[in-house]
This record gives structure tokens, C-alpha cells and sequence, in this order.
């Protein structure tokens, strides 16, 4: 199966390790990291979202009218606006980039970050807003007649879009989440299913999560798996263990005296919870995983690191293609410089190792065929 690469559309220079040098929009900042990521084999860049930063389905529209190839996953929170005024938000932006949109739905994980923009439902009752949210969005992408809703969280009447998306029948939907209300919303409704980096056993268990979630909401299919991860490269092992720790320190010394956004012991929502349960397991697992830059934010976002080689990393991303990950997010600490570090010496080994297996699968099954044509 194919293997894709999502990088981050940051829009300025700042990261948990060292503070932004300019405006929270840094216009060239932002073109030149999505030039870099377009420019070096990466797929798609994710515009993020938070309360207090910069729009970003401005940010991404203004990428899309610079760069001809790079796709982008927008992220959006269904608090923000209704879900018809969105879906032409969303629409448009599919029609700026020629068809290059995917958007990614975020409940939200923690109650005081959603109350900074009027946001005061239980988490429970977020997912199924968000669940309810996407339906419409997709109904108002694909329906040309007038159509009316009424649901737990929305009503309108008569609604009809006058701008559909470039795709067809509509832009993917992805949706992230560890716990049981974000298996059951993101199964039933999301086309990509987000991840953060855990152990390849506990990331095993999520996956089937998902798949029943899948099925218990009578879905033929089930959503592809994306994994998010902090890739910390260096020529040699030794080398990258080195920058690990600097790295690590420097996450600290930025987090004693800059403003905490998230609780460093107690966070909300279960996939920082499970992120600090596992970093207390142990500082590393399997080929590569490491979980101190976790422990150092609290388990804040994609905060699990994959250190080593670029060979190391590739092969640690290839163990969990194997479990049937598809889609990689990474995001170095020096966001432009790592992004072209790892589209330049790890992008390149993931696919052509995907590329062996997939010539290795396809014959094996060519001469299952031919077997079983024999044999008859």
C-alpha cells in the first residue's frame, strides 16, 4: 500500500525548544518551511490549530496560491463555527488548491483550552458534536438539492451549498483521539484515523480499536492510520543520543520560564495521559522510540521522539507500516532544518523498502493464483 508523509505548515520558527524569532505569522517564514517540505518529497503539511494562534485556513490558502504539488490537512474545531458555514470555508479552499484539501477534525482535548473560545461542553458531548459536525459537512459537500437537519447540536432548514470541493465526491476527513468516545466518533465517520507515537504493541491495540469501531458502526471499511512522531536525526548513534538529551534539556529550560499551556502531571485528555503512563514504563522501546521529550512537556501534543541514524528511524517507521500505518506525521524541534534533513535521508529508504514489500506481495500472490489455478 502506499506510504505518505505529513510534515507540519508552521508559521513562524518558535518550537518547545527555543522561542520564535518574529511575528506568530512570519509570511516567509511560513512559505519557505512549505517550500522546503514540498521540495523534498514530503506529501501534505498540517495547518494546526489553537485558540490564540493564527487562522489557519488563511495560512493554508496562502500556501496553496504559492505552491503547485503540496497538499494540506487543515485543522479545525467544530466550536468555531457552524458546521454549514465551514463546509464552504472548507470547499473554497479545496478550489484554491486544486483539489489539495484534507480536513482534521479536533473535539478537543482539554476543558480550559476550549473555553478560551466559548467552548463549555463535556468532552463526552464534544465528540458527539464533532461526529454530528462532520455528517453535515459531508452532506453539505456532496448534496445539490436543499436539505434540512435536526440533531442533538444543530438545526437549519433548506440549506444548499453554491461551491463544492475540486474532489470527488469530497475531501478525506481525519480525526485523531485515544480514548473509547474518540474510537467510536473517528470509526464511524473518519477517512484517516491520528495517532501519537506510542510503543509498536500499544499502537497494535489502538489500530484494532479503531477497526472495531469501524464495524460496529456498520462500516464496510475502516479509517487508514496515520502516526505522529518527533524524529531527532544525526550521522550516527551516538550522535543523535547526543542531540536527544541536549534536545531534552533544552525543552526544559524553555518550560521553567516560559507560560505552561498544559498541566506537566495531571492533563486532561487520554492520549497525554497514555503518553506519560508510558514514558513512566520506560525512557525507550522497540527499535528507536523514545519517551523523555513526552515526560519533559507533560505529554503535550506529538511529543514522543524517534532517535537514531536516518536508517534507524526508517526502519523504526517500517515496523509500524507492518502493523498497518500508512501515513507518518514527523516534526523535527528545528522545524525547517529537520524537515529537510528527514525529506532528504529518510523519506527516500521508507519508500523504496515500501516499494519491496509491496513487489514482494504482489508476486506472492500472483503465484497463490497461479497455484490455485493449477490445482482446479
Amino acid at each position: 500500500m502506499p506510504v505518505e508523509f505529513l510534515g507540519i505548515g508552521g508559521t513562524n520558527d518558535g518550537s518547545e525548544t527555543h522561542a520564535r524569532s518574529g511575528a506568530s505569522f512570519d509570511k516567509d517564514y511560513t512559505l519557505r518551511l512549505a517550500r522546503a517540505h514540498e521540495e523534498h518529497g514530503w506529501d501534505r503539511v498540517l495547518f494546526a490549530y489553537g485558540s490564540g494562534s493564527p487562522d489557519p485556513a488563511q495560512a493554508a490558502a496562502f500556501v496553496a496560491t504559492e505552491l503547485d504539488e503540496l497538499q494540506i490537512l487543515l485543522a479545525h474545531r467544530p466550536n468555531v463555527s457552524y458546521p454549514t458555514f465551514a463546509a464552504k470555508t472548507f470547499a473554497t479552499l479545496d478550489r484554491i488548491s486544486d483539489g489539495r484539501l484534507t480536513v482534521h477534525f479536533i473535539t478537543g482535548g482539554t476543558d480550559h483550552e476550549q473555553q478560551r473560545e466559548g467552548d463549555y461542553l463535556t468532552k463526552d458531548d464534544r465528540y458527539s458534536r464533532t461526529e454530528e459536525y462532520i455528517r453535515i459537512v459531508k452532506q453539505a459537500w456532496t448534496s445539490t438539492t436543499p436539505f434540512d437537519h435536526e440533531g442533538r447540536h444543530y438545526r437549519f432548514a433548506d440549506f444548499v451549498s453554491d461551491v463544492f470541493p475540486v474532489q470527488q465526491p469530497r475531501p478525506n476527513v481525519s480525526f485523531g483521539g485515544s480514548s473509547p468516545a474518540a474510537y467510536r466518533a473517528g470509526g464511524a465517520v473518519a477517512d484517516i484515523f491520528c495517532l501519537w507515537g506510542e510503543p509498536l504493541a500499544d499502537t497494535a491495540a489502538q489500530i484494532e480499536s479503531v477497526k472495531q469501531a469501524a464495524l460496529a458502526a456498520g462500516r464496510t471499511d475502516t479509517p487508514r492510520i496515520q502516526v505522529a512522531f518527533r524524529p531527532i536525526l544525526a550521522p550516527t548513534e551516538a550522535l543523535a543520543w547526543e542531540k536527544a538529551h541536549r534536545t531534552v534539556d533544552a525543552i526544559k529550560h524553555r518550560t521553567s520560564v516560559g507560560p505552561r499551556r498544559h498541566s506537566p502531571t495531571n492533563p486532561q485528555n487520554t492520549g497525554s495521559q497514555r503518553l506519560l503512563e508510558i514514558a513512566a514504563r520506560g525512557e525507550r522501546f522497540d527499535r528507536a522510540l523514545w519517551t523523555p521529550t513526552a515526560a519533559a512537556t507533560g505529554g503535550a501534543g506529538n511529543s514522543n521522539a524517534l532517535v537514531g541514524t536516518p536508517e534507524t528511524v526508517a526502519q523504526a517507521l517500517l515496523d509500524y507500516y507492518d502493523l498497518g500505518v500508512d501515513i507518518f506525521s514527523a516534526r523535527g524541534y528545528d522545524t525547517l532544518n529537520d524537515a529537510i534533513d528527514f525529506g532528504r535521508y529518510v523519506i527516500p529508504i521508507v519508500r523504496e523498502e515500501v516499494a519491496k514489500r509491496d513487489r514482494t506481495r504482489t508476486k506472492a500472490a500472483a503465484a497463490q493464483r497461479e497455484s490455485i489455478a493449477v490445482d482446479a
